[in-house]
């Protein structure tokens, strides 16, 4: 007995080592931020300057110029433990040696969650050739990463309450992290907020009937977008509410994300007779019986702050959305 009582104590050391083999620290480094894994002369030169162009160029639809990423330089010889846990990784392989070139795509190398991209090739210029040829790849992946960390957080913290008060009138609802609270509710528009002394990121939920050949064309969004928001949302000041902003157009673009189709618009807002604004993004998209269409809004005001990393929470929130289980 006691030497099978040995064995078993055995069996599971054995297991608990194995298991904790699969444990990763947590991700470090600030969110928008890339460490680039590239030798000092090649990130002073072209493909350094086109790396920056990619991932560093001038966000969309913000009032004032913030790039899309913050990027840190790092040389092969310097990427230790320190930066190897870092949240995003983009790390160049140059080798006259290789025997192989191409990109490769990883999750959950040194830690979690993180993403690791990394190119391959034989010399600079195949390096750039490769980076211009994989650039929308190269976007979507860290973006995409961005956007994960965010909806598990919203999950993880789930303000409780919310979402069902949403799938209520919608008939399904995003992820709405602590903080949020309600702040106007209708048959057909939902106002939800987490509101600073500085900072207000704010999401406007709401539906309105198929009433054209093209509900999804940008006319279209946009004027139902200014009529409902003149009714919902107002001012601080008598006459005055929210509407889009003409100084910058707004643009749409059509997206399939897992299994959803909807119409991405961004712009940025403000209040008329008032000097109020920020930038907003919005997924419009048909109700399941296609009688309505269902706009799903992320707005930021900031005016003391940058906002890149504002709009980009409430844009992940908006791409969190689940339909209630039927």
């Amino acid at each position: 007995m006691k030497r099978l009582s040995l064995i078993l104590a055995a069996v599971l050391l054995l297991a608990g080592c194995k298991g904790s083999r699969t444990l990763l620290p947590n991700v470090s480094g600030k969110a928008g931020e890339v460490i680039v894994v590239l030798d000092k002369a090649n990130w002073e030169g072209d493909l350094g300057n086109d790396v920056r162009e990619l991932l560093a160029s001038d966000c969309p639809y913000l009032p004032q110029k913030e790039p899309l990423y913050n990027l840190v330089n790092v040389i092969p010889s310097g990427f230790t433990d320190l930066f190897r846990v870092h949240r995003n990784i983009f790390i160049f392989n140059i080798d006259p040696q290789l025997t192989s070139t191409g990109m490769n795509y990883q999750s959950d190398v040194w830690s979690s969650p993180q993403c690791v991209v990394q190119l391959s090739a034989r010399d600079a210029a195949e390096a750039d050739s490769l980076l211009m040829m994989n650039k929308a790849n190269i976007m979507s992946v860290i973006e995409q990463a961005e956007r994960d960390r965010i909806i598990r957080n919203s999950i993880l913290y789930e303000e409780a309450g919310l979402a069902p008060q949403v799938k209520e009138i919608f008939g399904g609802s995003p992820h709405f992290p602590s903080g949020y609270k309600l702040r106007k509710k209708t048959s057909d528009f939902v106002w939800i907020a987490d509101v600073k002394q500085y900072i207000t990121q704010g999401i406007l939920i709401y539906k309105y009937p198929v009433d054209s050949k093209d509900p999804l064309s940008l006319q279209e969004i946009i004027s139902h977008r200014n009529s409902t928001m003149m009714v919902n949302v107002p001012g601080m000041f008598e006459n005055t509410y929210m509407t889009t902003g003409e100084y910058m157009p707004p643009t749409v673009e059509y997206i399939k994300f897992r299994g959803r189709e909807f119409a991405q618009t961004r712009g940025l807002w403000e209040v008329v007779n008032d000097y109020m604004g920020g930038p907003f993004v919005s997924h419009s998209f048909y109700s399941p019986d296609g009688k309505d269409i269902i706009v799903a809004e992320g707005f930021v005001y900031a005016p003391r702050f940058d906002k890149r990393h504002y709009l980009r929470q409430v844009e992940s929130i908006l791409y969190s959305w689940e339909w209630a289980e039927k």
